[in-house]
């Protein structure tokens, strides 16, 4: 599923062709992806001005002027792709229609925006914008990693006597929003902690450590334009290229890189997901 990097990229993508134009036309292609989309979807989409499009964690948000708020969620394998647009010096045609294709807006400017979403676990809903932070997938968000709230003294009381491994906390999006399980193992390999660490046993400075370690892993990311591992693409198609520059994740058996390690890297599943960790490394 994608993480906060690559929901950023996308919508970072989407950005320049979205903001400040009109949806001429909506075309909903059936009832519902992971959940029904709400009443009159295209009707409501259609004419509407982007005023902004933001994230929340790992969602899109689009503030349109009639009020209203569309959330886009992209699921394990949903695409946002443009195409009519010029890119630099390139100009993306629009292609053939294809079976996922789910939800088509059409821009002003020609530019169309296609959410493809081949095995349909993505979302989309609208909602006032007013009432947008109290939405469901939302309201009980933790605070975004680069945000002022997220420091030091918020992350060293959330922890405290928690007796939840640590990879288990980060992963809580009550705690903090947008990380995931790639970014999570990246970001303990850099702190030295083993996942399984309990939260509450890890010394105070050490958790404040990883508020700038987290920022500066998804940093990394999002100039990488994320990771590219099965279905993710850039809004223009494009892979990410994190993957390439991965510490742990999904190299089980492979030779630590840390400098003077002779470890390898070892996985562990935690609820029914891998953990990738150095054994020497990381304590």
């Amino acid at each position: 599923m994608p993480e906060l990097p690559e929901v950023e990229t996308v919508r970072r993508g989407l950005a320049p062709v979205m903001e400040g134009q009109r949806i001429t036309r909506a075309e909903v292609n059936r009832p519902d992806l992971r959940w029904p989309f709400p009443d009159r979807m295209a009707d409501r989409l259609t004419g509407a001005r982007v005023d902004r499009l933001r994230r929340r964690s790992k969602y899109i948000l689009a503030d349109l002027d009639t009020d209203e708020t569309l959330l886009i969620h992209l699921g394990m394998s949903g695409r946002m792709l443009m195409s009519g647009a010029m890119l630099g010096a390139f100009h993306h045609d629009h292609p053939a229609p294809a079976k996922h294709d789910h939800v088509v807006l059409h821009m002003g400017q020609g530019v169309r925006i296609t959410f493809n979403d081949a095995r349909r676990f993505g979302a989309m809903d609208l909602m006032a914008t007013s009432d947008a932070a109290a939405h469901w997938l939302m309201r009980d968000l933790g605070p975004e990693p680069f945000a002022n709230d997220f420091n030091e003294d918020y992350l060293i009381a959330r922890l405290a006597g928690r007796n939840t491994p640590i990879k288990s906390a980060l992963l809580d999006q009550r705690i903090v929003a947008g990380l995931g399980n790639i970014y999570v193992c990246e970001v303990l390999h850099r702190a030295g902690l083993h996942p399984a660490r309990k939260a509450g046993r890890i010394a105070a400075k050490r958790i404040a450590e990883l508020v700038p370690l987290i920022r500066k892993v998804l940093e990394e990311a999002i100039a990488a334009g994320g990771s590219s591992l099965r279905d993710y693409r850039q809004a223009d198609g494009e892979l990410g290229y994190f993957q390439h520059g991965f510490a742990v994740y999904g190299r089980e058996g492979e030779a630590c890189g840390t400098s003077g390690c002779n470890g390898c890297i070892t996985r562990i599943v935690q609820s029914g997901r891998s953990s990738f960790f150095c054994p020497h490394c990381q304590r």
